[in-house]
């Protein structure tokens, strides 16, 4: 009898905690995001009801190989190609609207004022790198994806390797890679009169030479094993991005997570090489090895260790070191690489641009190589930067989430929320930047940012805020003076085999290449 009971007892102790599992689950998996969508929907917000566990992602999925299967005319109209849920959504249901990515209700803001209030109060509303997929923390790692404490102990470590000085110092290692660059386009166009470039490819092997050689002192060819690598992470990191992520999935031993975390520690094994060679030189002399960003980099760490007499939690370790080199292998080469892609595009469509610029690089410092202070004497240039910018940011848009209810603007954001802050979109607002938004206007900019803008938060191709990207003055300087070398020695026309297709694979890239023609002057 004793018996009965107690295994009666135990089957209710099973069944009560089966019930309590298969609860706990039903409310993760619908009825939590049921209970957000009501309170989107109460202060106004709009979309799609919520679809068990996929949300939009199918749909969004569909819409975007549907866009990404064709090219497009040559305008500035992207926005439907890059992402089409959501410019659909927008259409739809205005600007308060929301999309689902799974279970994770997205808001779309589209207000310079909320934007600029997302992006100040970056600790209210941290990035949203590891909530979706842990599997992307091998790509976007250091100060880039850190929050808090983290984040301001690793940006502080890593500003002084890029003051406006610090930059300066780097103009001749710029000049020497793009020139060791366009003299391999001079010698084909000698030989055959005109010369045809994928620009895209080019400026991606000279860009990569300008970040191995400015930040770490060796040559593209010496670290090409590291963006071979990269290059494969970040087309695997894309794919993982694209599933509907599942917990736990990344212990799972698939092809590509297998794939993915040997990628990672070829690249660390690489660079903690590099980096152990630098401290040993460091130590056995007393001072840096060089004056490239790496060794400015381990400099700044040393003097913050010693300032805090070796505190514990005070400097970078190696780890956390090879952590942020990956990041400038990454972003540096990358986003340049990219957006001198897209200016030599749009000056081949716009030649009165093209011209324009060209004889103002003339006339400030004719065929010889420019200083830094030239350089910031080009008022066409910068403009003509300014605008490809506003038009085709690297990164176009960004990704904030909130893990409890949080004040933005008007509304009460509840926890658990993505939120969208569509920078493409917000640099094509008519009722900032005019009727004429979509076109190709680098006049907008003739006096200065501040003025094009109205003083508002509405051009952040490198973000804003506490946050904005620490390179931006290292981006500016080497794409106005890759621009104005190209301007010197050639003038160039759009191949009859360039199509348009802008696609995003991390950054916003021609999916087809970009063929131009170049002529000698």
């Amino acid at each position: 009898m004793e018996m009965d009971i107690i295994l009666e007892a135990i089957a209710a102790f099973c069944f009560l905690a089966i019930f309590g599992l298969a609860w706990r689950v039903l409310d993760w998996a619908l009825f939590a995001p049921k209970r957000l969508e009501k309170r989107l929907r109460q202060q106004g917000f709009k979309g799609n009801p919520y679809r068990f566990l996929v949300g939009d992602v199918k749909e969004s999925g569909i819409m975007l190989q549907e866009a990404m299967s064709k090219p497009m005319e040559f305008n500035n109209d992207i926005v439907p190609r890059l992402m089409p849920y959501i410019d659909k959504t927008i259409k739809t249901y205005g600007k308060n609207s929301f999309t689902w990515m799974g279970r994770m209700p997205r808001l779309h803001v589209l207000e310079p004022e909320l934007f600029k209030e997302v992006l100040n109060h970056y600790r209210k509303f941290p990035k949203n790198v590891s909530i979706h997929n842990p599997l992307i923390k091998f790509l976007f790692t250091g100060v880039g994806s850190y929050e808090g404490d983290k984040w301001s102990k690793h940006r502080k470590v890593i500003n002084p390797a890029f003051t406006l000085e610090k930059v300066k110092n780097v103009l001749p290692a710029f000049a020497y890679c793009y020139e060791k660059e366009l003299g391999k386009w001079e010698q084909m166009i000698s030989r055959e009169g005109l010369h045809e470039v994928d620009v895209f490819q080019a400026f991606d092997v000279s860009t990569s030479d300008v970040i191995s050689q400015v930040a770490f002192g060796s040559t593209y060819e010496e670290a090409r094993k590291i963006f071979q690598f990269i290059k494969e992470l970040v087309n695997l990191t894309i794919e993982s991005m694209r599933d509907v992520y599942i917990p736990g999935w990344r212990f799972l031993p698939t092809k590509r997570n297998n794939r993915m975390k040997k990628i990672n520690k070829e690249i660390s094994d690489i660079m903690r090489n590099m980096i152990s060679q630098r401290i040993e030189a460091m130590k056995a002399t007393g001072k840096p090895t060089g004056n490239d960003l790496l060794s400015v980099l381990l400099e700044s760490n040393f003097q913050e260790i010693q300032k805090e007499g070796n505190k514990k939690n005070v400097g970078l370790s190696i780890d956390e070191i090879i952590e942020e080199c990956k990041l400038f292998y990454f972003v540096g080469q990358d986003t340049t690489g990219v957006t001198l892609t897209w200016i030599t595009l749009l000056l081949c469509k716009h030649p009165e641009w093209q011209e324009r610029a060209r004889e103002e690089v003339f006339r400030t410092f004719g065929r010889n190589k420019p200083t830094y202070d030239e350089l910031s004497h080009l008022k066409y240039v910068t403009m003509i930067v300014h605008e490809v910018l506003r038009l085709y940011p690297p990164a176009f848009d960004l990704n904030k989430v909130v893990y409890e209810d949080t004040k933005l603007g008007p509304y009460t954001i509840p926890a658990g929320t993505q939120i969208h802050l569509g920078t493409i979109m917000l640099h094509r607002d008519k009722s900032i930047w005019g009727e004429d938004a979509m076109e190709f206007n680098p006049m907008r900019f003739s006096d200065g940012v501040a003025a094009a803008t109205k003083n508002q938060v509405a051009y952040i191709p490198f973000s804003y805020g506490p946050r904005y990207c620490v390179g931006q003055n290292f981006a500016l300087l080497q794409l106005r003076l890759a621009v104005a070398m190209m301007l010197q020695r050639f003038s160039f026309t759009l191949s009859p085999y360039y199509v348009h297709a802008p696609f995003s694979i991390i950054s916003l890239q021609p999916q087809f290449g970009a063929p131009v023609i170049f002529r000698k002057l």
